[in-house]
């Protein structure tokens, strides 16, 4: 199996609804920890690079096994700042080299559960069906018809849409969602489409208990009880 692909992880500082959320230890790691592991232990990706605006996160990335040769730019590191416009600074510093990859793999730092097992088959699916695209998703708890706003008096008659009204949730079919866990995509469709999504991309299907997505503290709080339950070995990746 040959190492032909470029793995980026995106770690910045500062989150705001969980303060340094990336390097918050979970399981005896910094968070963005468990996705570098997921990249190094991958056998299809070549090389890991971790994307920071932090010398301390920098510093935690090359321990841990990753490249991160250089700071990202604080325009980069702002709340708004896109996974799109990070991966492209960081194909733009590469230059040239970027082009001897078969593809690239974005792994957020927030996807700790995914692992080196749900990547290889990712990067299987985007070979075997030559895919523009491969983005992982999973089962969502509960159909979108039965999701909706609640308005400010609490009265919930329009919560429902009446042509769902009294059907049963596995009348409704199986619904998925993005979990941001692995995206896959060419070196050149990617700077050309600027997307992760281009047409033809293609779903990777994770199961539910890998694809909790950290961004409250009950998020990492329930990524650490399904980390012990699962029994993952905090000296290396399941």
């Amino acid at each position: 199996m040959t190492k032909s692909y470029l793995a980026i992880v995106t770690a910045r500082s500062g989150s705001k609804r969980l303060p340094e959320k990336n390097i918050k230890k979970l399981c005896g790691r910094p968070l963005f920890v468990w996705s570098v592991l997921a990249g190094l232990e991958c056998p299809k990706i070549e090389r890991v690079i971790v994307s920071t605006d932090s010398p301390v996160y920098q510093e935690i990335a090359i321990k841990a096994g990753a490249e991160s040769p250089w700071l990202r730019n604080p325009r980069l590191a702002t709340d708004t700042t896109s996974s799109v416009d990070v991966v492209r600074d960081v194909l733009e510093q590469l230059g040239d080299d970027a082009q001897r990859y078969r593809g690239l793999v974005l792994l957020q730092p927030t996807s700790p559960l995914r692992n080196a097992m749900d990547v290889t088959h990712a990067l299987d699916l985007f070979e075997t069906r030559h895919a523009s695209a491969v983005v992982s998703v999973s089962e969502t708890e509960c159909p979108p018809a039965w999701i909706g706003q609640i308005p400010t008096d609490l009265v919930m008659d329009d919560f429902i849409s009446p042509e769902f009204r009294g059907i049963r949730s596995q009348d409704l079919g199986k619904w998925y969602r993005l979990n941001g866990a692995i995206y896959i995509i060419g070196i050149n469709e990617f700077m050309n489409k600027n997307t992760f999504m281009p047409p033809g991309t293609l779903a990777h299907i994770m199961p539910r208990e890998r694809s909790v997505d950290i961004d409250t503290e009950f998020d990492f709080n329930f990524a650490a009880f399904l980390m012990n339950y699962n029994a993952i070995d905090v000296g290396g990746s399941k």
